[in-house]
């Protein structure tokens, strides 16, 4: 039986994959419209995967993502 590993992506993956810069995804943060990113000893921004894939699912059905 294999686990479930989550994979955690840092700013320039996350910017690849979701086309928004990280001001934009800044300012949907403080809105709650954009996964938060976890902090990693304070300074390293990471986000989980699974998360920014939800989130790009469900504004792809919105039409927010193309």
């Amino acid at each position: 039986m294999s686990e479930f590993q989550e994979r955690f992506i840092r700013e320039p993956e996350c910017k690849h994959i979701t086309g928004l810069s990280r001001a934009t995804r800044h300012r949907m943060q403080k809105k709650d419209d954009f996964p938060k990113p976890i902090k990693l000893n304070g300074r390293i921004s990471v986000w989980q995967l699974s998360k920014v894939n939800k989130w790009l699912i469900e504004n792809s059905q919105k039409g927010i993502v193309s």
